[in-house]
């Protein structure tokens, strides 16, 4: 089976419950996620990515993280799970390390998860997994054509979707711009970093966007990670051609995101 197979559909009618985990450069967060409805169905807990993120250190906070959903009661055993990741994957397999140690290039992520939390799991970019939410529950739903989603946070994620089928492993913060990586200078934190008011950054950002534009030809942009939730605040300094929107799901979308991909994967296995 292509490995890609495991990616619901945007239009995929998935049932029941399944483990979401969302791996990030400052934060690991997860619940128990009913793949129907995106609700989830139990506290999403939520601990920070330890500052030295390398395998060990960070697989020990993972775990720690689902034997806490595990004392709900609602994680039961076998329950498949889904975890986004930051990092470019491969065959379950971790192919670059940004925002993490470099030991994790070549780690075996999907392996490794499955081994500690003793479950089914899957493992997918972090901000593909976003995507998945929002195109299946969120802002992209029973939108066609190109969908390009932007996670901006630590980094700047990116999801790319066509007829609502995923295109994996779009890497567009790291394209060059004023010859650097474009989320050196415009991501969440490269803005408090760079201490950018919200015209300033946008009139930049406006200005990546049109390089992403001029490339994809998105018929919707959709913003999300961190920023998202404050759209209002930078809206009216953007200027696109494609229609622009603020992820309905906030930081919850990659935990959804990951849950159906979980759950697909045992559905199609």
């Amino acid at each position: 089976m292509n490995e890609y197979a495991i990616v619901p559909s945007a239009a995929a009618r998935l049932t029941g419950r399944a483990l979401g985990i969302d791996v990030g450069g400052s934060g690991i967060k997860a619940a128990v996620v009913d793949v129907a409805s995106g609700q989830l169905v139990t506290d999403r807990i939520r601990a920070r990515t330890p500052r030295r993120a390398t395998p060990e250190a960070m697989l020990d906070v993972v775990v720690d993280v689902v034997r806490r959903l595990e004392a709900t009661g609602k994680l039961t055993a076998g329950m498949s799970g889904g975890a986004g990741f930051p990092s470019v994957i491969r065959a379950g397999r971790a192919m670059t390390a940004t925002q993490l140690d470099r030991s994790w290039i070549g780690a075996p992520v999907q392996e490794m998860l499955e081994q500690r939390l003793r479950r089914p799991m899957v493992v997918l970019n972090d901000a593909d997994a976003a995507g998945v939410g929002e195109m299946a529950l969120g802002a992209g739903q029973g939108q066609s054509g190109v969908v390009l989603l932007l996670a901006l946070g630590t980094g700047i994620g990116s999801a790319l979707f066509i007829d609502g089928q995923l295109v994996p492993n779009m890497q567009l913060g790291h394209v060059e711009f004023h010859c650097r990586d474009a989320e050196s200078r415009l991501s969440s934190a490269a803005r408090t970093r760079r201490k950018m008011g919200w015209k300033k950054w946008g009139g930049e950002f406006s200005e990546l966007l049109a390089h992403y534009e001029t490339y994809l030809w998105p018929d919707l942009i959709i913003l999300g990670g961190g920023l998202a939730r404050k759209f209002s605040k930078y809206q009216k300094f953007l200027k696109t051609n494609a229609p622009l929107v603020a992820a309905a799901m906030g930081n919850t979308a990659g935990i959804i995101g990951a849950a159906r991909v979980g759950a697909n994967a045992t559905r199609t296995s």
